[in-house]
C-alpha cells in the first residue's frame, strides 16, 4: 500500500480505516448523543431535521444606499439573515473624509460615518424580524450602537434584536490587522459589550470567535481551532475577573470558522472544536448551563482557496465548501460568490451563491438526518487526530500565560505563516494541485466584466459629515464624547456614554478618536 497522503494539519490519511484505529475510542464519552455533551454531534438534538441552518449572505458595498438595495435583493432571493460587510476606513474607525480613508471608502464594504447611514442602511428593513450580523470588531460597539438606535426608530425594542457582532480583535492582532487600540483595552471594551448585551440586548451574540481570517492568512484546520479556541479562553477569563459569572454571558458567545474544499477533515475540524470548547467550559471555568459549554458558529467558505483564473470554477469549490460546513452542523453560512476573486460580488454571482446553500438544503438529503459522519472511522480518526493537535498548540499558548502573552510574543502569527509558506511553496511546485492555476490552465479565461464602486463616493460622503457637522447640536456631541473619554478613563461601561454621543450624531471616527484619545493605538512589532 502507498504512503498516507496528509491533511492539511499535517495529519496521515490514511488509505483505509478500521475499529483498530480509534484507539482508547469510547463513543459513550467521546461521542454522546447530538443536543448532549460533549456536544461532537452537534449543538441541537434535532440540527437540520428541524429546519435548516441560517443562510446569511456578507454583502456590503458603496454607499448604505446601493447595500440596502441589494440587502433586499438578497431577502427577496430567500436569504434568512443579513451580515454585513465594511469598507476599511469603517473597520479602522476613521470617518470617510479622513486623510487615511482617501481611496477606501466603499471599497470592500459599505460606508458608515454616522446614525444617518445605519438608517439607510436598514430603511424598510424589519429588524425585529431579520437576525443581521455585522462584520466589524474593533469599532463593534460603535455599529451594535447605532443598529439598536436605528432600530429604536423603528419601534423595535432592543431586548428583541438578534444577530451577532463579530467583536474579536485578539485573531487582528493574529492575522488580519483591523485593530485600533492596545490588546489590554481591546478586552476590557469587549467585556463592557459582554455586560451591556446582557443588560440591553439579551438575545444578541455579543462576539464571533474567528478562525476564518487565520485560515485565509494560512493557518491549517487545526491551528484555526486551536488558535480560535485560545482566543475565546482569553475572552472568558476577561470577563469571569470583570465580575461577569461565565453562565451570565457564555451562552451569547459564538464562533466563526472557515470551510475548505478538504471536506473531511474540515468534518472532523468542526467536531473537534465543539467537544475541545465543551470540556474547557465545563471542566475550566465550571459552567453549568448547557448553552455555556455548546459552541455555536457562522462559517464561511474559502475565499482564499477561489482562483481569478477560470472563476466559474470557483462555483464547484464552493458547493463542496459548503457542504463540508453542513456536515460539520454550522449554524449559519454564507458560501461565496464564485467572482470574488476578482472584484466585488456582482448580482448574479451573489444570487446563486445563495442558490447554493438552497440546493444544499432542499434538493439533498443531509438535512433528513443528524450527524452524518457519526461512527465513521476516517472521520471520528481524524476527530481525534485534529483535536489532539490543536490541544497541543492550545498547550503551547498556555506556556506563554495565554493567549494575549502568545500574542505580544509572535507565536501565533509566526506559527501561521510559516504554514502560509509551506502552501505557497507546495502550489508553486505544483505538489499541490489547485485546477485552472497551476494544472488544467486554459490558454485564456473568456472575458468577465467585475462590479466596480464609484470612486466619487468619498467625495460624497465627505459632502455628507460636512451637512451632518453643520446641522448637529455640536454641544450635545462634545458632551457626549467628554462622558465617553471620562468613562474610559475610569471604570464605568463606556458603551452608555457612547450611545449618547452616537445619538447625538457624533460620527464614527469621533468616538474612536475619543477613545484613542484615553487608551493609545496599537503598533505592531515583530519578536522573531
Amino acid at each position: 500500500m502507498s504512503e498516507p497522503r496528509v491533511s492539511e494539519s499535517g495529519l496521515p490519511i490514511h488509505g483505509v480505516y478500521r475499529t483498530s484505529d480509534l484507539d482508547g475510542w469510547d463513543p459513550a464519552t467521546k461521542l454522546g448523543e447530538p443536543g448532549a455533551y460533549p456536544y461532537t454531534r452537534g449543538v441541537y438534538a434535532s440540527m437540520y431535521t428541524g429546519r435548516p441552518w441560517t443562510m446569511r449572505q456578507y454583502a456590503g458595498f458603496g454607499t448604505a444606499v446601493e447595500s440596502n438595495r441589494r440587502y433586499r435583493q438578497l431577502l427577496d432571493a430567500g436569504q434568512t439573515g443579513l451580515s454585513v460587510a465594511f469598507d476599511l476606513p469603517t473597520q479602522m474607525g476613521y470617518d470617510s473624509d479622513n486623510a487615511v480613508a482617501e481611496g477606501e471608502v466603499g471599497k470592500v464594504g459599505v460606508a458608515i460615518d454616522s446614525i444617518d447611514d445605519m438608517r439607510i442602511l436598514f430603511d424598510a428593513i424589519p429588524l425585529d424580524r431579520v437576525s443581521t450580523s455585522m462584520t466589524i470588531n474593533a469599532p463593534a460597539a460603535i455599529l451594535l450602537l447605532l443598529y439598536q438606535l436605528v432600530a429604536a426608530e423603528q419601534g423595535v425594542d432592543a431586548a428583541d434584536l438578534t444577530g451577532t457582532i463579530q467583536n474579536d480583535v485578539l485573531k487582528e492582532y493574529i492575522a488580519r490587522g483591523t485593530y485600533i487600540y492596545p490588546p489590554r483595552p481591546s478586552l476590557r471594551l469587549i467585556t463592557d459589550i459582554f455586560s451591556y448585551c446582557r443588560e440591553v440586548t439579551p438575545k444578541w451574540n455579543t462576539i464571533s470567535i474567528s478562525g476564518y481570517h487565520m485560515a485565509e492568512a494560512g493557518a491549517t484546520p487545526a491551528q484555526e481551532i486551536a488558535f480560535t479556541l485560545a482566543d475565546g479562553i482569553e475572552y472568558v477569563r476577561a470577563a469571569v475577573a470583570s465580575g461577569q459569572h461565565v453562565d451570565e454571558f457564555a451562552p451569547r458567545l459564538a464562533f466563526f470558522f472557515v470551510a475548505r474544499t478538504t471536506l473531511l477533515e474540515e468534518v472532523a475540524k468542526f467536531r473537534a472544536a465543539r467537544r475541545i470548547w465543551a470540556q474547557v467550559m465545563r471542566d475550566e471555568f465550571g459552567a453549568k448551563d448547557p448553552k455555556s459549554m455548546m459552541l455555536r458558529f457562522h462559517t464561511q467558505t474559502a475565499g482564499v482557496q477561489l482562483t481569478a483564473q477560470q472563476p466559474e470554477v470557483n462555483l464547484v469549490r464552493v458547493a463542496v465548501q459548503g457542504l463540508a460546513a453542513v456536515l460539520g452542523g454550522t449554524q449559519s453560512l454564507h458560501t461565496n460568490s464564485f467572482d470574488e476573486a476578482i472584484a466585488l460580488p456582482t448580482e448574479k454571482a451573489a444570487r446563486l451563491a445563495l442558490r447554493t446553500q438552497q440546493v444544499l438544503a432542499f434538493e439533498t438529503d443531509v438535512t433528513a438526518t443528524v450527524d452524518p459522519f457519526a461512527g465513521s472511522y476516517v472521520v471520528e480518526s481524524m476527530t481525534d487526530d485534529v483535536e489532539a493537535a490543536a490541544r497541543a498548540l492550545m498547550a503551547k499558548v498556555e506556556e506563554y500565560g495565554g493567549a494575549v502573552a502568545a500574542i505580544e510574543a509572535g507565536f501565533q502569527k509566526s506559527e501561521i505563516e510559516r504554514s502560509a509558506y509551506a502552501i505557497a511553496q507546495q502550489i508553486d511546485s505544483c505538489e499541490r494541485t489547485v485546477v485552472g492555476l497551476n494544472k488544467f490552465t486554459v490558454e485564456t479565461d473568456e472575458h468577465y466584466e467585475p462590479l466596480r464602486v464609484d470612486p466619487a463616493i468619498g467625495a460624497q460622503q465627505a459632502e455628507r459629515l460636512a451637512l451632518l457637522r453643520a446641522e448637529r447640536d455640536s454641544a450635545a456631541v462634545d458632551a457626549g464624547l467628554a462622558a465617553l473619554r471620562a468613562a474610559a478613563a475610569g471604570t464605568d461601561n463606556v458603551l452608555y456614554p457612547m450611545r449618547d454621543a452616537l445619538a447625538a450624531r457624533a460620527t464614527v471616527g469621533e468616538v474612536s478618536d475619543a477613545l484613542r484619545e484615553v487608551w493609545g493605538t496599537y503598533v505592531a512589532t515583530d519578536t522573531f
